[in-house]
């Protein structure tokens, strides 16, 4: 039976490094869904929760559960759970241990703490590389929204982790902290013994335990 883990923390903790890695560990038994990918879209004013950024924009907030498509996660999860051969859904995001229907779907929970001095050093480095976006702006909606959203919607899930992972460490220390969580859901499921002749009196093995879905 095919679980769920879901892996929150805040932007820049390091739980899509954990979840990439994840991933390779067995890429065809594991699939993934990113939260980031289930944002309401830009321009549809009519949903999502918005907020004026520090340049004065009317922009969606992109750290407010409100702003993604809840709906869409569902469906993404659920249809990752029916593809052959996938034995875990690694559901990952800022969000993965508050949205409802995520945290009802998942047999576990790993939550990435990093402290905020990092987390946001590693944001505004990644913004000034791949977006080119001024730090400037980085640290003034920091300061404006990011800070109290984060203390409000991503911090109180730590609570809800069934293990908490330091984002600090390296990639093989995050993975052996977890694999032994979900070690057994990617473990081959025992043979069942034959019924024929020889075979009465033989009782089946049940190593691997059974998974919440």
């Amino acid at each position: 039976m095919t679980g769920v883990l879901a892996v929150a923390g805040g932007t820049a903790s390091g739980k899509s490094t954990l979840a990439e890695a994840l991933s390779l560990q067995c890429p065809e038994s594991i699939a993934l869904v990113h939260l980031d990918d289930y944002y309401v879209p830009a321009h549809d004013t009519l949903r999502g929760a918005w907020t004026v950024s520090a340049d004065g924009h009317a922009v969606l907030d992109w750290n407010h559960p409100g702003s993604i498509d809840e709906t869409a996660v569902t469906d993404a999860i659920d249809a990752a759970l029916l593809r052959p051969g996938v034995l875990l859904v690694v559901v990952e995001g800022l969000f993965a241990l508050s949205l409802p229907s995520v945290v009802r779907r998942a047999a576990w929970r790993v939550f990435v703490d990093t402290p905020d001095d990092i987390r946001l050093a590693r944001k505004i480095l990644r913004k000034i590389e791949v977006q080119r976006q001024d730090p400037g702006l980085s640290l003034r909606n920091y300061l404006q929204t990011g800070r109290d959203r984060h203390a409000a919607h991503v911090a109180p899930s730590r609570a809800a982790a069934d293990l908490v992972v330091d984002g600090t460490a390296s990639e093989t220390e995050m993975l052996a902290a977890v694999m032994p969580l979900i070690g057994p859901s990617l473990a081959p499921a025992p043979a069942i013994p034959s019924q024929g002749r020889g075979a009465r009196g033989a009782t089946l093995a049940t190593g691997v335990p059974a998974l919440a879905v």
